[in-house]
């Protein structure tokens, strides 16, 4: 039995499995603070004989094991989880071997595994939410340098319509700062849920996320694209994607049908959380 964690900025959802992505409990809690959120965790898995965990998390958070503040959340804006070392406090608990990586690179690890990349050595996994994030599998290996990918704070051309300054607290007008779930809801006034009939919101987003994907295309030129999110879920977004996407590249690559390229999580809202299933096997297979 393994425990995965995905520690997200809104909701951590908890969860115990196996390697199969076979999930046999799961619960939600707030994301507050640690001293709160942390404890009702450690109280959840300890009612399972787990064997690893596994953690995808909301960042930046230190991945360089060489490093003294390895398996901290580091430079977050969430003020209350900045410098906290989450893996610490869970091995402290629980003695297991602990994989670690950010959110979207553990469900670009499921998408890969069980989901709608499934058969591929490479996938780029985008979550456009709360905030922005990106996760990639380049020859069947997540993508890792000296730390991980921060493909959300790219900075993108302005749409000619937009005025709106932007809403990421580092990079104001950064891709998370223009199109991420609460910069379209301080621009346009609303929750983008209630928004699903003004089609002008859906063209700028559409446009904003076309504007990413071109230069991961042509940087990486991932298999398969997978958006995923709260703010994917509103499926009208899709087809200005595609449209902006098209005029942008202009014929300069060949790519498959839009439509199949770029699409939703086969795991729906569970890559995540299987991935970090996934991340508790690699971290019990490297010890």
């Amino acid at each position: 039995m393994l425990g995965a964690i995905e520690a997200g900025g809104t909701k951590f959802v908890c969860a115990v499995g196996d390697a199969t992505g076979k999930i046999i409990e799961r619960i939600q809690i707030p994301t507050t603070i640690p001293e709160e959120t942390i404890v009702q965790v450690i109280d959840f898995f300890k009612q399972y004989p787990i064997k690893g965990m596994g953690v995808g998390s909301f960042g930046p958070i230190d991945v360089n094991r060489d490093s003294p503040t390895y398996g901290y959340i580091t430079s977050t804006p969430k003020l209350g989880w900045r410098n906290y070392p989450i893996v610490r406090t869970l091995k402290e608990t629980f003695g297991v071997p602990i994989g670690f990586n950010t959110d979207v690179n553990g469900a670009a690890l499921g998408e890969a595994t069980y989901g709608a990349a499934k058969g591929l050595d490479s996938c780029l996994y985008i979550t456009v939410g709360t905030g922005i994030g990106a996760g990639a599998v380049v020859h069947g290996k997540l993508l890792q340098g000296f730390s991980h990918p921060e493909m959300g704070h790219i900075l993108v051309r302005r749409h000619p319509e937009d005025t709106y300054q932007g809403k990421c607290s580092y990079h104001h007008d950064c891709l998370e700062g223009l199109a991420a779930g609460p910069a379209i809801e301080e621009r346009w006034g609303d929750k983008g849920v209630n928004l699903v009939e003004r089609s002008e919101v859906w063209e700028m987003e559409g446009y904003y996320i076309a504007e990413a994907l071109m230069q991961y295309v042509l940087i990486l030129s991932p298999k398969k694209i997978i958006l995923g999110g709260g703010v994917m879920h509103q499926e009208q977004v899709f087809p200005s994607i595609y449209k902006h996407l098209k005029n942008l590249l202009n014929d300069y690559v060949s790519l498959p049908e839009l439509s199949e390229y770029i699409v939703r999580p086969g795991l729906g809202d569970n890559a995540g959380i299987i991935g970090a299933l996934l991340l508790a096997q690699q971290a019990i297979e490297e010890r």
